[in-house]
């Protein structure tokens, strides 16, 4: 019944926000930011203490600045997820733009398949989705299940509207083995936190439990690995900066490779952040233990 009536919800406000249109929608976004961040909070104080741990010279009031616009960034994402349902392939592609997407054919052309990260950044959603259609190949997302069920196969449909195809996290291993062994392109969102007994690596100085899978599957299948950050443009458009992330001439046993690939995606991310640290999702309990 919970998920019939958070789905009820969640569809209605689709509905509303593509009644809007995309333009009139987005004016909402400042309303909602201030219901999440004062009315309602929604995980603020996990916020907060994020930002304090990743920014320790920042002062207080630049703090709770940066929060809010973080708050600022979700509601836009949010607002953007729900108007999915409208947005057409041609207001997505006049959105996002990818300035060198010849790099995931360059890869591609080897024959190997290739492992694509991205993060909890921007609009994750329509950078992966305008991916696969600026690039011209499939993306093979492997995605977290949402709890609720009516929500996340609404999510999934709409990821596969133009062509992406969807695999679960957790559940289907085996099917990212046998994609990339048909030389296909995996799509990872890598900025999970990790078991607490899993590998760390260092985020903002800090060890940070961290998701570990990508990294291995590069060393058992010798795919390439690209990293594309979805980033907020003023006009809010969005840029998808790729660049590769280097794993050549790695020494070591196959742990410390994966630990070094993975402090490598880590560092890309991070230095990413310090540009626009709003842009990042910092709601999750980051470094919980």
């Amino acid at each position: 019944m919970q998920n019939q009536l958070e789905f009820f919800f969640f569809r209605a406000f689709s509905k509303i926000f593509c009644f809007l249109g995309l333009k009139r929608a987005r004016r909402a976004t400042t309303l909602l930011a201030f219901l999440f961040y004062y009315i309602i909070p929604l995980r603020k104080k996990v916020v907060i203490e994020n930002l304090r741990k990743a920014f320790p010279e920042l002062s207080e009031k630049e703090i709770k600045e940066t929060a809010y616009k973080s708050y600022k960034s979700f509601a836009i994402t949010l607002i953007e997820i729900l108007l999915l349902p409208k947005l057409t392939k041609e207001e997505l592609l006049n959105s996002v733009e990818c300035p060198n997407v010849g790099l995931i054919k360059e890869e591609m052309d080897k024959g190997r398949g290739m492992i694509l990260l991205t993060a909890h950044f921007g609009n994750w959603e329509y950078g992966a989705i305008a991916g696969g259609l600026l690039s011209g190949f499939v993306f093979n997302a492997l995605v977290k299940q949402q709890r609720n069920e009516l929500v996340d196969n609404w999510l999934n449909q709409k990821r596969e509207k133009w062509g992406n195809r969807i695999i679960p996290l957790g559940i289907s291993v085996r099917n990212v083995y046998q994609e990339l062994k048909n030389k296909k392109l995996i799509a990872i969102v890598a900025d999970q936190r990790g078991p607490a007994d899993g590998v760390r690596v260092k985020m903002f100085g800090i060890p940070t439990a961290v998701y570990t899978g990508f990294a291995s599957l590069h060393i058992k299948m010798n795919v390439p690995i690209l990293v594309g950050i979805v980033v907020r443009q003023p006009d809010r458009t969005y840029r998808v900066e790729l660049e590769r992330l280097e794993t050549d001439n790695l020494t070591g046993s196959e742990e410390e490779r994966v630990e070094i690939i993975t402090q490598r995606y880590y560092d890309i991310l991070e230095r990413k952040i310090k540009k626009n640290p709003e842009q990042w999702l910092w709601m999750h309990k980051r470094w919980k233990y």
